[in-house]
């Protein structure tokens, strides 16, 4: 196991451990009722809080299930949205502030509905009642980041995991929002390529589960000259990694909070590192620029802001698209 990310907050461990404790006593005694929509749901998540890449596999699959003529739609919850109230269809063009980023990305690049609510069983009802009034009267849910949103009962659970997970630690000290062990509940685990190790701990485990193999891929366009990088995402670090990796110089890096909300102050700040450094752009990822909204207007006409999209691919994709469309048409038992 590798050191905690926050060391300092190991006395609150117990504390959230024995929170989990509890939630799983109230799910399995049929406290917290788990509830059924009509259409089959598959849901991507993790076991950690930020940065396993379960936008872009949300997004990935519902390419691929759309072009095999499968009606679609992800149900999210929307964080960061200024309002939780009422499930929503997200607007491809309208703001984060709206929908939340992750929302807006997924309904831009998969262009399929997407749907937010806090209780994602609501959304998927908004959904059903759209779908049964088209020509398509069924469908499939995406679960955007629905590994612990066990309320919602899934055909599917697709969980991704990698090396830096089987070191990680709890929450708050480290990024696990559970332990090793819920791995257990994944019928399909989504794994990095070149992460070998993970397939092996897998199996180790004595688990007989589906493994996809996953190619992370940074569409980084070539710029002449230095760059000023900048994002809000959990693990900022994998973003300033890959664009050095794909060539970038990097003259300067700001990393903000996770979902950090820019000000014209942050973008005042940003434009002076890019002069100081004679930057010819400003680069950030997708979720970032869906932030800035309006305020991305507001770099100078010198500096060029440019958005770094993040793909996966599937390894042998037709293949673990027949699995799962088979799985779908067996639904599992509520547990």
């Amino acid at each position: 196991m590798t050191r905690a990310a926050r060391p300092l907050l190991w006395p609150l461990v117990p504390a959230y451990r024995l929170g989990l404790v509890l939630r799983e006593f109230q799910l399995r005694a049929g406290l917290k009722p788990v509830r059924r929509l009509r259409w089959p749901v598959v849901s991507v998540g993790s076991l950690s809080a930020g940065g396993a890449g379960k936008t872009p596999l949300t997004i990935a699959l519902a390419k691929a299930l759309t072009a095999r003529g499968v009606r679609v739609d992800v149900l999210s919850r929307g964080y960061g949205r200024r309002s939780s109230a009422l499930p929503l269809l997200v607007e491809p063009n309208g703001t984060a502030e709206d929908f939340g980023d992750e929302p807006m990305v997924i309904a831009r690049e998969a262009e399929v509905p997407v749907y937010v609510a806090a209780e994602r069983y609501e959304a998927g009802m908004v959904a059903e009642a759209v779908g049964e009034q088209g020509s398509k009267g069924f469908g499939v849910h995406l679960l955007d980041d629905g590994f612990q949103h066990r309320q919602l009962a899934r055909d599917v659970d697709i969980l991704l995991l990698s090396s830096r997970d089987l070191a990680d630690h709890l929450l708050p000290a480290g990024n696990l929002r559970e332990a090793l062990h819920a791995a257990e509940r994944a019928d399909v685990f989504a794994i990095p390529e070149d992460e070998p190790e993970v397939a092996e701990w897998v199996k180790s485990r004595g688990w007989e589960k589906t493994v996809w193999r996953l190619k992370r891929q940074m569409d980084v366009p070539q710029v002449d000259g230095p760059v000023v990088a900048f994002c809000g995402i959990a693990r900022p670090e994998q973003f300033f990694e890959g664009l050095e990796h794909a060539g970038l110089r990097l003259a300067a890096r700001m990393a903000f909070a996770d979902h950090h909300r820019y000000t014209v102050g942050d973008l005042e700040r940003l434009a002076a590192a890019a002069h100081k450094a004679g930057a010819a752009a400003v680069v950030t990822t997708e979720k970032d620029r869906a932030r800035l909204g309006a305020l991305a207007e507001s770099f100078p006409a010198s500096v060029s802001l440019k958005t770094i999209p993040l793909r996966v691919e599937i390894e042998d994709e037709g293949a673990a698209v027949d699995w799962l469309l088979k799985r779908i048409r067996t639904p599992k038992a509520v547990s």
